[in-house]
């Protein structure tokens, strides 16, 4: 007999040779139908698998379809199917590696003729059948050298190399079975049998690929699939993808001319005058809102030389990711991938006191890091970008108060840019760390209550944190449900130490500041692909490159036209002038699907009585009023978040 402690404390014994199942089925048939696995001392184990008795109870927990581990299970138990439909249909391909993505799963296949999108019908078609046929999926223990000599005898040369690579001599791995004839190397866990499985998957696109994503290697034919718990779940994540693709950054951003990128600047944006206007709008937002809360804003290099990044630890970290060139004296300079070193040396320079901390430091830091061409994605993912970058050097005892500030202005600030923020977390010490655990359990509860004492719900991320410190992380919720990580704020006080800062205490000793990094948007470029998306292009007033254009009616009205496009700019507002030789409904139609916010409509009328008609964009009403009236208006509307009354 052995103990199993469950998630609401109960602790129940068992007959050794139990499994998860078995268990599962004690306590109710329906659960049994809807676990996948179960957690074991937080390790997942298979449901068919015997539980390893053990003398003190263990944490035990069933995993349901349609939990986070139970869909990192699914799409694992997909992407076998898939592999083995495949290899039905087309049995001279050699399978790969197939890992789980976000919202789905891959496969890279080794096969000489090509793949096609026209082969999915099919191959999804044989994966329901293989669903259908409840195919037993056993998990079996081999020895290393008898699984390389097997799947070299049945023509998996990848497999065995994997294996050759990864596993020790004399070590064992395990294999999962699917029925009598189709098997793939595996950590698992898996599901009992195929029919389990259910049927809500899709094959989603094709690419290219290399072995062991090595360029020098051979190509590889890569299949991209999703997988849930259910159809609806399925339906409602096609549904995502379709408004997503209606809402992408990189196709608005071409229609409004805001940017475009090209294949000689990888990585690398160019604003248009349009998408440079939003820019600045953003920009000038956070300057205000930083400077209202006590920062003092600085400018450092761009180029620095090799040897403050080898002080910092940033060359042995990072320089896989750093731009570098040769001067004609020989020296060795970077293009700065982040902000933090060169504010050091701001605060080396003369003696500083601890009257003088807080030291809120920020920077609109343009940065540059090697992202590889496969992970770039329109601004989203760039290798130049800007930053609302901050460093705060304070003494130990200021770190909460200094914390809780930052939260409470980064929920301003989303609250004002309408976006949600979804969830707060904390990265926990690593296993492999700097300090006593004595200020790693300070420097963890001070962030999170200084965070909760904002209002903050802290989530946990045991292990993730940097070997220097704790970080808190905020992710935001975009329009259609998908989060996204931009806020950080992270605690360093190794940085501080290599690069020799200090203060002068109150009693009078020199003391090490404690470094908070910081960010409220992460990076101008990310989040402004995040705003174009969330908005699909219809901005707020405040944000809109052009926030209204005049058109007139008649030749008639094309000085008054004019007149008040001048007024309003006089007024601070972004108009132009439209007066074109076109009937009044075409210019309506054309500056709509611009996404312009307001057209003010002028002809003789408008022109003798000095007033304007206004067209809000996706209304079909219409505001009459008087000029002056209408640049009031238009003023106070237009004024950014952080100005309005």
């Amino acid at each position: 007999m052995f103990e199993l402690k469950f998630p609401d404390g109960a602790i129940r014994q068992y007959e050794n040779g139990i499994n998860p199942l078995a268990i599962a089925e004690g306590i109710s048939k329906s659960l049994a139908k809807r676990v996948v696995a179960a957690k074991i001392d937080g390790q997942l184990w298979d449901l068919t698998r015997e539980i390893e008795p053990k003398d003190a109870p263990q944490e035990f927990e069933l995993v349901n379809r349609d939990s986070v581990d139970g869909l990192e299970i699914i799409r694992h138990d997909t992407a076998h199917v898939m592999a083995q439909a495949i290899q039905e249909l087309f049995p001279d391909t050699q399978i790969t590696i197939g890992p789980n993505i976000e919202d789905g799963f891959f496969y890279d296949f080794a096969r000489d003729a090509k793949f096609s999108t026209d082969d999915f019908e099919k191959i999804e078609k044989r994966m329901k059948e293989i669903v259908d046929r409840d195919l037993p999926i056993v998990r079996e223990v081999w020895e290393r050298d008898f699984a390389i000599n097997h799947f070299n005898e049945i023509g998996e040369k990848y497999k065995a190399s994997i294996i050759e690579e990864i596993i020790p001599e004399g070590e064992t791995l395990t294999v999962y079975k699917q029925g009598d004839d189709w098997k793939d190397l595996c950590r698992g866990p898996h599901l009992p049998s195929t029919g389990r499985l259910g049927k809500a998957f899709k094959l989603m696109k094709l690419a290219g690929a290399y072995w062991r994503g090595d360029a020098k290697n051979a190509q590889l034919q890569r299949i991209y699939g999703t997988a849930w718990a259910d159809e609806k779940q399925l339906n409602e994540y096609l549904v995502r993808l379709e408004e997503a693709e209606k809402r992408d950054h990189r196709k608005i951003g071409k229609q409004l001319g805001l940017f475009h990128m090209q294949e000689e600047a990888k990585g690398m944006v160019f604003w248009h005058p349009k998408g440079w206007t939003m820019y600045r709008a953003l920009e000038n937002y956070i300057r205000r809102k930083i400077e209202e809360a006590g920062y003092v804003e600085v400018k450092t290099p761009q180029l620095v030389d090799r040897s403050l990044w080898e002080k910092s630890g940033h060359w042995e970290m990072f320089g896989h990711a750093m731009f570098t060139c040769e001067t004609v004296e020989e020296e060795t300079l970077a293009v700065k991938p982040m902000n933090c070193p060169c504010h050091i040396q701001i605060f080396n320079q003369g003696q500083r006191s601890y009257r003088e901390l807080p030291l809120r430091m920020a920077e609109m830091g343009s940065c540059h890091r090697f992202e590889p061409s496969g992970s770039l994605h329109g601004i989203m993912r760039v290798r130049n970008f800007t930053q609302d970058d901050g460093h705060i050097f304070c003494r130990e005892d200021q770190i909460f108060d200094e914390t809780k500030s930052f939260c409470e202005l980064l929920t301003q600030v989303y609250k004002d840019l309408d976006v949600e923020l979804h969830s707060v977390k904390l990265a926990l010490r690593p296993d492999v760390r700097m300090g006593s655990d004595e200020t790693w359990d300070y420097t963890e509860k001070t962030l999170k209550e200084a965070a909760e004492a904002a209002g903050a719900k802290v989530e946990l991320l045991p292990g993730e944190g940097a070997f220097y410190g704790p970080k808190l992380e905020f992710h935001l919720k975009d329009a259609i449900g998908r989060t996204w990580q931009c806020g950080t704020l992270q605690l360093d006080p190794l940085l501080p130490e290599r690069l020799g800062a200090e203060y002068t205490g109150d009693d009078g000793q020199k003391h090490r500041p404690v470094m908070l990094h910081r960010a409220i948007l992460g990076t101008f470029e990310r989040f402004l692909g995040i705003m174009i998306e969330n908005y699909a292009g219809n901005f707020p007033l405040w944000l809109a490159p052009v926030q209204v254009v005049v058109a007139n009616i008649t030749t008639d009205s094309e000085e008054y036209a004019k007149e008040v496009c001048h007024q309003l700019r006089c007024a601070g507002i972004r108009a132009e002038v439209d007066t074109r030789n076109e009937k009044i409904n075409f210019k309506i139609r054309e500056h709509s699907l611009a996404k312009t916010p307001v057209i003010a409509v002028v002809g003789s009328r408008e022109a003798e009585e000095k007033k304007v008609t206004l067209r809000r964009l996706g209304s079909q009403a219409q505001e009459g009023m008087n000029l002056d009236e209408a640049i009031a208006t238009l003023s106070l509307e237009s004024l950014p978040p952080d100005m309005k009354p």
